[in-house]
């Protein structure tokens, strides 16, 4: 091509390259070409390096697409775009894992590197600032947090020293549903009750009594819901940053107002259970909050448990033990109405172990593996969080031979993964004895199931989620009989948020089952 056709090009030159006879001007020219043509190869290399996925507009991303239900959604996105895929939540980058391979890479060969957190505005100002194990940064701080957590807290011992807590509360559980019998109840607003009740016992029970529990527990229940509402609701804050300041749907506004409540009843507490301590009384009954409260005293100076750390420790044990466990024992009330062997053998499991004249205790629990297998199905099926709670690179690395660049939001599709029929035989039924031969755990070890996550970040309370859970459902289906109200029929259908849960509230009524009433007290 003549150089004379570029003309027009070298007169909107400045004026020193105007000088240039045409042979140089060819030779700068060429060597602009070459800049640019260099220039877009790593813009476009860079931009094919990252994992594939839907077109995305420009400001808003994929935004306008997504669906609700984004652990479906997301997982419809991995049938076309592949394993692992991208998605622009406005200005953020969006990483959906859909393999065990890939959740590998990520939750175990780069742990390290994967090992914060994507943190939402809301998540942050419920749990003053992110200083729980949640959200708080991989390092020291996180370290002696989940230590706290594990070690004095959520252990064997500790969580059986509080064992009168929980029996005391699931006893007065399953009188209430005796109180109910042959009447439709709310099998989940009761438990949530019951589980928040259970919760804030191991947290302070020998700190509040009588009447000021009850109260505490309703006012509890009332803003772990509102709480629950507002960390799912799709927030401006979280995809565009820069206009977090703005706080346009108000969702920073009233989470500052819920968490103030909880403040002022962690403050009560605290106080409370201090005066006990200074006049020796309460010993003989031991809480969380009292185990924190001895801690923060003996800490190291150089690595203090502050006073605001163990209000967000508070908080992550209330919204954390409650929301979930109560979800999967109604996913699991739902599923085994809905397969009458599957509770037919339950029931003749417990029976077996516990008898009919006598109450299900925890003690009971190791001799119910069919029991087990019911949970792990459970979780399989309706894992907790489907999404995991999101990871964030702190550097940019390679994924499946993709760039993820550092800050980017990272979703592993745990849900999708437990589906996956490449791995499981009828992946959408409800099954208990695909898990009769123990060769799942909750450990993280195997990455085509981990309902609790995996690696470093994996979730501290496991244990008592499997107590909850296991003692729980052992007494209600050995309590009672369970059928649906005239007309109404089996739905397990699952409702997306932080959380899973089962989008039409379960109705059932109980039948009592043991003949003797003194057993219902």
């Amino acid at each position: 091509m003549s150089l004379k056709f570029f003309k027009p090009l070298f007169d909107s030159f400045p004026w020193p390259l105007q000088q240039l006879n045409v042979e140089q001007k060819g030779v700068f020219f060429s060597c602009f070409l070459a800049f640019l043509a260099l220039l877009w190869f790593f813009i476009s290399n860079s931009n094919k390096r990252l994992p594939p996925g839907p077109k995305a507009f420009p400001l808003i991303g994929n935004l306008h697409s997504l669906d609700p239900e984004l652990h479906t959604y997301f997982a419809s996105l991995s049938q076309t775009y592949g394993p692992i895929c991208r998605i622009w939540l406005g200005k953020k980058l969006g990483i959906i894992i859909t393999s065990p391979a890939l959740a590998r890479e990520v939750l175990k060969d780069k742990d390290t590197i994967f090992a914060n957190r994507d943190v939402p505005a809301a998540g942050s100002e419920f749990s003053y600032g992110g200083n729980n194990v949640l959200w708080t940064p991989y390092g020291p701080k996180w370290r002696m947090l989940r230590k706290v957590c594990v070690r004095d807290m959520l252990n064997s011992s500790t969580l059986d020293s509080v064992y009168a807590l929980r029996r005391r509360e699931l006893r007065q559980s399953i009188n209430y549903f005796y109180s109910k019998k042959g009447l439709p109840v709310n099998v989940g607003e009761q438990m949530f009750l019951t589980i928040l009740n259970v919760i804030t016992s191991m947290l302070w029970g020998g700190t509040v009594k009588g009447e000021e529990r009850a109260s505490l527990g309703a006012e509890f229940r009332l803003v772990v819901t509102e709480i629950a509402k507002l960390v799912s609701i799709p927030n401006l804050s979280d995809f565009y940053p820069g206009l977090a300041w703005f706080d346009f749907q108000g969702v920073i506004k009233k989470m500052k107002l819920l968490a103030k409540r909880f403040d002022k009843i962690f403050e009560s507490m605290i106080d409370q259970r201090q005066k006990l301590d200074r006049n020796g009384v309460g010993q003989e009954s031991k809480d969380f909050l009292q185990v924190l409260l001895k801690l923060k005293d003996e800490a190291d100076p150089e690595m203090p448990l502050t006073m605001t750390e163990i209000k967000a420790l508070l908080m992550e044990m209330v919204l954390g033990g409650t929301d979930t466990s109560v979800n999967t024992i109604e996913f699991a009330m739902a599923e085994i109405m809905h397969k009458p062997d599957v509770l037919r053998k339950l029931q003749q499991e417990v029976d077996t172990a516990v008898g009919k004249d006598n109450i299900v205790e925890e003690s009971h629990i190791q001799q119910l593996p069919y029991l087990y297998a019911v949970m792990k199905e459970v979780l399989r099926l309706h894992p907790a969080a489907p999404l995991l709670i999101p990871h964030c690179p702190s550097e940019t690395c390679t994924v499946g031979g993709y760039t993820v660049p550092k800050g980017s939001c990272i979703f592993i599709n745990v849900w999708a993964i437990q589906r996956d029929a490449s791995i499981w035989k009828n992946p959408t039924e409800f099954r208990p004895e695909r898990f009769l031969d123990n060769k799942w755990d909750y450990s993280g070890k195997d990455l085509n199931y981990f309902p609790f996550g995996s690696g470093r970040r994996i979730c501290a309370g496991i244990g008592m989620a499997e107590r909850m859970f296991l003692y729980s459902l052992a007494s209600l289906i050995h309590s009672f009989d369970w059928k649906l109200p005239e007309g109404v029929t089996s739905d397990v259908t699952e409702m997306f948020g932080i959380t899973l849960r089962k989008k039409i509230p379960l109705v059932a009524i109980p039948t009592p089952r043991l003949s003797n009433p003194t057993l219902y007290e």
